[in-house]
């Protein structure tokens, strides 16, 4: 015998998933559309800005510039034992991503019933949300 409070408690949370953007090649670039599944708990807003955060964080993490050569250079000269020395420029990216996320989550997100799964959880294929269901009120 169930009761309607016990349906609402094992009712699964809403998972909505934002798939990574190829219209502008391989870089790693998440869609900022907006999910029609979020209306209710997130504004259009704060997730745009979320999102675009995000891709301006991996740009980042992915783009060339001098010291990125210099690292693969002096890596490759030292038959890659330089890693074991020191942090690469992409893993101290990933990790800038990851605090962010870890703030949006803490700060935005969770007091919503929303969560934010890291897209590096995902093989960097999409950014999942998942949306908890609220709790009912019982009598």
């Amino acid at each position: 015998m169930t009761n309607e409070g016990d349906k609402a408690t094992n009712t699964p949370p809403l998972k909505v998933f934002v798939q990574r953007d190829y219209t502008h090649g391989t870089e790693c670039k998440f869609d900022t559309t907006y999910p029609t599944k979020l209306e209710e708990v997130v504004p259009r807003e704060t997730f745009t800005d979320t999102i675009n955060k995000i891709n301006e964080l991996f740009s980042r993490a992915e783009e060339l510039n001098c010291s990125t050569y210099t690292e693969g250079c002096l890596s490759c000269m030292t038959g890659y034992l330089l890693y074991l020395c020191i942090e690469t420029n992409y893993a101290k990216e990933m990790k800038q991503i990851s605090m962010f996320i870890q703030r949006q989550n803490d700060e935005i997100y969770h007091p919503r019933g929303v969560h934010i799964v890291e897209p590096m959880l995902r093989g960097l294929r999409c950014i999942e949300f998942v949306v908890y269901p609220k709790p009912s009120k019982q009598i």
